[in-house]
């Protein structure tokens, strides 16, 4: 490998960049492990890195996947993005159910401080945000149907009672529910 290529790739291993992730691994002679170039551990000193083009091949030197990033799952998401889809997924299947960041953190068995340091840095927003988000999106899917009561959206969407959804709705939506769905049976919408 060219010294100007080596450098680069080095780079975005100092910086913990996702540049080369997938095209290159970092094999480090020290220790016999490699990672993904953009992988959280402790940096290697560049006399002891080596890299290479596949996991396959960094296996047939001897070398061992780093456990913290696991470079040879297949996929450009690592392990930090994984988490975070799983939280959606988490978070999406029962919208009825009670939702909090150590429950969460139990399912997924992390701490509850790295589960939403790991979240914030992947998506730019907290679990809690996007919790929000999908609710709001449901409860005004479901305003837009004549059928449920609005004690009935409140429970599907997680509150407990019909003023408490109402109180949130209208701070986030601006308008209450059934203000809103009067706006949206006219064609209208907020």
């Amino acid at each position: 490998m060219e010294q100007k290529l080596f450098d680069l790739i080095y780079a975005s291993v100092l910086a913990k960049e996702h540049t080369y992730d997938g095209i290159y691994y970092t094999c480090v002679r020290t220790t016999r492990i490699f990672c993904r170039p953009s992988c959280r551990a402790r940096t290697p000193y560049p006399q002891n890195v080596r890299f290479v083009n596949s996991p396959e091949e960094a296996i047939k030197l001897g070398f061992r996947p780093c456990k913290r990033c696991k470079p040879e799952e297949a996929g450009e998401l690592g392990p930090d993005e994984m988490m975070a889809a799983r939280v959606d997924h988490l978070i999406e299947q029962d919208l009825s159910r009670p939702v909090t960041l150590n429950i969460l953190a139990g399912q997924l068995a992390v701490s509850p401080f790295h589960l939403q340091k790991v979240y914030k840095r992947v998506k730019g927003y907290s679990p809690a945000e996007y919790l929000q988000g999908v609710r709001m999106k449901e409860a005004k899917k479901l305003l837009a149907q004549d059928e449920p009561t609005v004690g009935m959206i409140s429970r599907v969407v997680g509150f407990r009672s019909p003023s408490h959804f109402t109180v949130w709705f209208k701070r986030e939506a601006g308008c209450s529910p059934r203000d809103y769905r009067a706006l949206y049976s006219k064609g209208d919408r907020i």
